[in-house]
């Protein structure tokens, strides 16, 4: 959502009656590479861009095809090959070993292009779905159109291609089911092919801090790298004022108005007394959050259990499945910027479902499920 944002501002800026813009948008992944299905590039046609479709080796080409499409106002869909040993192919040898099918679609000042349709999403919290038709013959002449899924009704009013829509409405309740993106196939009642790329676009991930020690601040400072909102829970009168400027929102911790956490928000409780972390502990587990860290030993969380189990409150398997402490991935972290460190990559492991591995060990590709 980091690089959507990012893009969204920019296009935000564009005076379109002395420039003109394209999006390049990964529409489909076979194999490997750098970027994921969803990586995009917003595109000028004096040649500045910002974003990215990979790790800079096809961002040249890509440059081309993009002001190409701004010339002639017309989307295209470019496959870049990095398995072929043909010298003629863009991005042979690059290593990547991958197919990637790249839109490239000219913007305008309306409201159904693409990053209009996305600048809808950036406060969402509930994933959505964006449906873009990657490739169609020239009589289907839908080839870049863009429909944000709304509801059922919606969908089947307002996507393109009529007499497949509700082939595609399957897809999209699938896709959402699994909240992972698909790129596929369909064809039309007059045999026609039509590629369909149905992305899903998450929530931002929402860290929620309860205290107000130094260690705060690089925790805060990391997630917001990462994109992250950030919320923190303290005792105002004492937080430095550079708090306010770097975390999303500040909130006193004795104040009536409480963060708003659902099941794309993570927690930790960092307050380093261990009656304000037991209290806030036991009020939070009532929330949706799949994760609440905990700073100290394993001990201290212990103390905490048997203490919820004598108030006849024990902790069920499922909580404890959403507690971490100590908090952090095992990297070896000691000093407050690398603690926070080992804190975010665990947060985004569990967000993703994946252990927290060298990638080294992992079998198949980096993308894959």
């Amino acid at each position: 959502m980091k690089e959507i944002k990012s893009i969204i501002h920019a296009y935000n800026t564009i005076d379109f009656s002395h420039t003109k813009a394209a999006l390049a948008t990964v529409a489909r992944v076979e194999g490997s590479s750098y970027r994921r299905t969803g990586a995009r590039m917003l595109v000028l046609d004096n040649g500045t861009y910002l974003g990215g479709i990979s790790g800079g080796c096809l961002e040249g080409d890509a440059l081309r095809r993009a002001q190409k499409a701004i010339i002639q106002d017309k989307p295209s869909i470019i496959t870049y090959d990095t398995t072929q040993d043909d010298g003629a192919q863009i991005g042979v040898g690059l290593g990547c070993n991958g197919i990637i099918d790249v839109l490239f679609t000219p913007l305008h000042a309306d409201e159904n292009n693409p990053v209009k349709i996305l600048s809808r999403l950036t406060e969402t919290r509930e994933p959505r779905v964006v449906v873009a038709i990657t490739n169609c013959s020239d009589s289907i002449n839908a080839l870049g159109k863009t429909t944000l899924y709304e509801n059922d009704e919606q969908f089947l009013k307002s996507f393109p291609v009529s007499d497949i829509a509700t082939k595609v409405l399957n897809d999209i309740k699938h896709s959402l089911d699994n909240q992972s993106s698909a790129t596929l196939n369909y064809c039309t009642q007059q045999n026609e092919e039509i590629k369909i790329f149905i992305e899903v676009i998450l929530p931002v991930m929402h860290l929620v801090l309860y205290g107000g020690g130094y260690d705060v601040y690089p925790l805060v400072r990391i997630a917001r790298e990462l994109g992250w909102n950030v919320t923190v829970v303290t005792n105002i009168n004492k937080a430095d004022k550079s708090l306010f400027a770097i975390a999303t929102e500040v909130l006193h911790n004795k104040g009536e108005q409480q963060p708003v956490i659902d099941n794309y928000s993570a927690i930790v409780l960092m307050a380093h007394d261990y009656k304000t972390d037991f209290n806030n502990l036991q009020r939070l587990l009532e929330t949706q959050t799949r994760y609440i860290g905990l700073l100290g030993p394993k001990k201290r969380t212990k103390k905490m259990f048997d203490a919820m189990m004598k108030e006849g409150n024990a902790v069920s398997e499922e909580n404890m499945e959403r507690i971490y402490s100590p908090a952090g991935l095992d990297i070896g972290a000691a000093t407050p910027e690398e603690i926070a460190l080992s804190i975010c990559a665990e947060i985004k492991s569990v967000f993703a479902n994946r252990n927290g591995m060298s990638l080294r060990l992992r079998e198949g590709t980096i993308y894959g499920n």
